[in-house]
């Protein structure tokens, strides 16, 4: 299969699979901001990355081992690593590092122009078709994100690690579309898995230290590393990657817009933190976005 080529989409609205996939990494990713902000009030950014993708990489190591599927092409396994290094290792540290000083509605807007970075990208190097109308979805949902942003009691404070998380979605974008082609030769769970091994190698070298700080951690610091690593990431990772496999990149992509208003009502219902008006309002219009790109597709 050439990078150019593209596999026809089923219909998401009759693809039960392709639903389920794409509701729970919503949810899981959408639930990975208070888990983070948990987590990093016990261990290192670098730290907290490196434990969580150890946890979730033990499970992926054994899946490959019980179901051989076989040695990746030397080509594809660039792929692969390229998943490793920046979906896993990169990301996880640049966000991580970000959230530091960034507040939480100026870093899911940043984050979220990866939709925008892979809609371009994918045009261009997959060759995929993105209509007029689903960018003016894209645009609303985008703006609506803004309003999210906007409408946090920090507004839209950006610092020095807003370039940090638009390299995290930098990362994101640029994933999605050279492990798209992978998806023509390999299961969606088994991408996954060589990224949750791969990504945890490149950690590695933090692992000591982490496990260092995981022995003096609070119980909430170790439950917060423990569900990053079960939920968002090993859980995550894989539905994502079969979202992927399922729609174009640049679709898959546009539904991660739902994620900064799920992680708003997730905040509402655990923790009591009520959205603002301009919040609501920009979470209705992210989500009407999201329809509008997949109107009777």
């Amino acid at each position: 299969m050439s990078i150019g080529a593209v596999h026809p989409s089923k219909p998401l609205s009759s693809d039960h699979v392709t639903v389920a996939a794409v509701i729970v990494t919503i949810l899981a990713w959408a639930s990975a901001f208070p888990a983070i902000r948990a987590g990093l009030q016990a261990f290192g950014p670098i730290e907290l990355g490196a434990l969580r993708f150890a946890i979730a990489a033990l499970p992926a190591a054994l899946f490959l081992v019980l179901t051989r599927p076989g040695w990746p092409t030397p080509a594809d396994f660039v792929r692969l690593a390229a998943g490793g290094l920046l979906f896993v290792a990169l990301y996880t540290g640049l966000l991580n590092i970000g959230e530091m000083t960034v507040s939480a509605g100026a870093a899911s807007f940043i984050i979220n122009t990866n939709p925008i970075m892979t809609a371009a990208l994918a045009m261009l190097v997959l060759g995929e078709r993105f209509s007029a109308g689903a960018w003016v979805g894209t645009a609303v949902s985008f703006a609506g994100i803004g309003l999210i942003a906007l409408g946090e009691g920090d507004g839209m404070r950006l610092e020095t690690g807003a370039l940090l998380i638009l390299g995290a979605a930098l990362c994101n974008s640029v994933t999605t579309v050279v492990q798209k082609p992978l998806f023509a030769r390999h299961k969606p769970l088994t991408v996954s898995a060589w990224n949750m091994v791969l990504g945890a190698l490149v950690l590695a070298p933090w692992l000591p230290s982490g496990a260092g700080q995981f022995i003096v951690a609070p119980s909430s610091g170790i439950m917060a590393v423990i569900y990053l690593g079960v939920v968002p990431s090993l859980i995550a990772y894989g539905t994502w990657a079969i979202a992927l496999s399922r729609l174009p990149a640049s679709r898959a992509s546009n539904f991660m817009y739902c994620v900064p208003p799920v992680a708003t009502l997730l905040g509402f219902v655990w923790l009591g933190e009520a959205p603002t008006l301009l919040g609501a309002v920009g979470g209705v219009m992210a989500l009407a976005g999201v329809a509008v790109v997949n109107w009777r597709r």
